[in-house]
């Protein structure tokens, strides 16, 4: 295999300052221990190496907002390591230290084999092993990876595969049940004018507002990206050109103008990652987007609360109705990584445990090759962690069809990575609901910014299109 191109110091620089801004991830942070499972956890399952193995195997991967998982990770690569002749360190530290660790081992060209982050490391191409034959060889074994989770390891102008996707974690929304009952919704709004309507009715009734970010993080950029979306509006084309200055994105900004004048207050336009989190958990959001982690914190902070926070799918829009992935894994091994053969060879031991990866995480991480685990809709129609009602992530059962990757209807490629990091979207939403610019012309103001971008990673050959 042919080492990869190294980046050079600038580069490496660059992204570091524009990623690390974006890593944080929306969700509350360490949860509170919760009821005690109704179930035992999966038997772990161990496969010979294909070549004998030995050294050290140097792990870098974020702290889970879910400290169990941690708690069974370790151990379990340690002991991978022992049963196979390899030293396995395991290193956590904040999700939002992550991009710029790795930036500073690439540029030092030593450090950690195999690093994992929550989002789509495509920025780091040409410093890092490619990926494809561990992702054939999970293939072969496990049966087809999720669409969503190839689109955002791989990419398709290059035919490199910069990271290996095992797994993800939906972005469903969560509501307050008792909030919606009382605007005749009991299920929750299930399209955007639903959550205009009754967002406005339980705002004007309850003083409660609703928890859609335009702020510089990570929940914000799901938000607009979902409603760019229901009206048939992307950032980009199937064939990676630059679309979004379009009626359709117009018309997503006009409504995102009327949902934050009748549904939300300025807080949004500052808000950090955990703001609606925070909210939703001391009862004074009605409606957030977001993953299942504030739930299960508010299961032992807040069990009232908990016990009234149901989830809704994607919501409709004129055109769709998806939503973009809350957590994408994305495993990488640095060029400069000296164990490489080890570094592989976890990541298909790893994924075959996938079981117990998502009954650690609470049902937080799911497959990417969803044969791995065949008693997951069990678990989400009869949560062993406490729901009540038991069956209250049943919804989750068929999120992959409602969800989608950041570069949607394209991959979540180079230029789609640094757009997310810079925020364009969100400050795009923002300037027109603060009145700065009317939609047109925060639109407008968004391409000027994104097409120069594209241009920088297409003359890299990089991004494809024209």
């Amino acid at each position: 295999m042919d080492e990869p191109t190294r980046m050079s110091r600038r580069s490496l620089l660059w992204l570091t300052a524009v990623a690390a801004t974006a890593a944080a991830c929306g969700d509350a942070g360490d949860d509170a221990a919760v009821p005690e499972a109704t179930v035992p956890a999966p038997s772990p399952t161990m496969a010979s190496p294909s070549s004998k193995l030995s050294g050290d195997l140097k792990i870098l991967l974020w702290s889970h907002f879910v400290p169990s998982h941690d708690k069974w990770f370790d151990p379990f690569a340690k002991n991978w390591g022992k049963e196979v002749g390899v030293n396995v360190t395991v290193d956590h530290i904040n999700n939002t230290e992550i991009v710029a660790r790795t930036a500073a081992e690439i540029q030092a060209r030593q450090g950690h084999d195999l690093i994992q982050y929550i989002a789509p490391l495509s920025q780091f191409e040409p410093s890092v092993v490619d990926l494809k034959d561990v992702a054939e060889e999970a293939t072969n074994r496990f049966g087809e990876q999720l669409e969503l989770c190839g689109k955002s390891s791989q990419n398709p102008a290059t035919g490199k595969h910069y990271a290996y996707a095992p797994g993800w974690v939906p972005d469903p929304g969560d509501y307050r049940k008792s909030l919606w009952e009382s605007v005749g919704l009991p299920d929750g709004p299930t399209s955007w004018d639903d959550l205009l309507r009754g967002g406005a009715e339980i705002k004007k009734s309850k003083n409660i507002q609703m928890g859609l970010g335009m702020s510089q993080e990570i929940d914000s950029n799901m938000a607009g990206r979902a409603l760019m979306w229901s009206y048939g509006a992307s950032i980009q084309n199937e064939d990676e050109e630059v679309v979004i200055n379009s009626p359709e994105t117009v018309a997503a900004v006009e409504f995102m103008q009327r949902l934050f004048k009748d549904t939300m207050t300025n807080e949004v336009f500052s808000w950090n990652p955990a703001s609606n989190n925070q909210g939703l958990i001391a009862g004074q959001m009605s409606y957030i987007l977001n993953s299942i982690s504030a739930w299960r914190t508010a299961q032992e902070a807040n069990p009232e609360v908990a016990d009234d926070i149901y989830f809704t799918r994607a919501l409709k829009g004129p055109k769709e109705a998806l939503a973009a992935q809350h957590v994408m894994y994305n495993w990488i091994v640095p060029s400069h990584a000296r164990n490489v053969d080890a570094a592989k060879e976890f990541l298909l031991h790893y994924t075959a445990n996938w079981p117990s990866a998502t009954y650690h995480s609470k049902l937080y991480d799911l497959p990417a090759f969803p044969k791995l685990v065949p008693q997951l809709h069990g678990w989400l129609d009869r949560d062993p962690f406490g729901a009540q009602p038991a069956n209250k992530l049943g919804v989750l059962k068929n999120a992959i069809e409602w969800s989608t990757n950041i570069g949607h209807p394209g991959p979540a490629n180079t230029a789609i990575g640094e757009v997310f990091a810079t925020f364009i979207i969100p400050n795009m939403f923002a300037k027109a609901a603060r009145g700065e610019l009317n939609p047109e012309q925060a639109v407008a103001d968004a391409e000027r910014q994104i097409k120069p971008i594209f241009d920088k990673w297409r003359q890299r050959g990089l991004v494809g299109g024209v």
